[in-house]
């Protein structure tokens, strides 16, 4: 193989790791039960005018598996801090006692643990599209070099062993979540 398809072999690879990584970070997002501070991740806060994370403006921790607390840096956030709990429409009721906030999360039911897995499932499939995506690319990449018919062929069957493998890692990371999520 020659420079140019060892490099788009290369940027492949590199796509579809990115598409792991983006759905390990979906994942976090969907709570299997017990709290974490990455439930909050997707919560932005109005700080003196601009949408600011969370985490920006608070110490976000579980002190416990069934309660989030959120310690802003500045008290007059608080009201602000509940309000974009709130806007997220995470399900969570943020309880203030003054000095911080404390989300008490509930034991998710049967039905919202089906609901959840087949929400992963999606994510899954997303990711599972983007490698295609990725496997399309490097496939028009590599035939637009000018290759000879067998090291075009090699370096497509090597493309498609890539894509496997990236389906084949996203399908186990499926497994697990919906195994955490289904675990009561």
């Amino acid at each position: 193989m020659n420079e140019e398809s060892t490099f788009i072999l290369d940027t492949a690879k590199e796509a579809m790791a990115g598409a792991i990584k983006h759905l390990e970070k979906e994942l976090l997002n969907i709570r299997a039960g017990k709290a974490s501070p990455a439930m909050l991740g997707s919560v932005t806060v109005d700080y003196y005018g601009s949408q600011t994370p969370l985490t920006q403006v608070a110490n976000v921790s579980t002190p416990d598996a069934r309660t989030i607390s959120v310690q802003p840096w500045e008290k007059a956030m608080i009201p602000e801090i509940e309000k974009g709990i709130m806007i997220a429409n995470l399900g969570l009721n943020p309880m203030n006692n003054g000095e911080s906030i404390i989300i008490n999360v509930p034991a998710l039911t049967e039905e919202r643990r089906r609901q959840l897995a087949k929400q992963a499932k999606a994510e899954g499939e997303d990711s599972k599209v983007g490698v295609r995506n990725d496997r399309k690319n490097a496939l028009n990449d590599l035939r637009k070099l000018d290759l000879s018919e067998d090291e075009l062929k090699n370096a497509e069957q090597e493309v498609q062993v890539l894509t496997d493998k990236y389906v084949a890692k996203i399908d186990e990371m499926i497994v697990v979540k919906e195994n955490e999520i289904m675990t009561v």
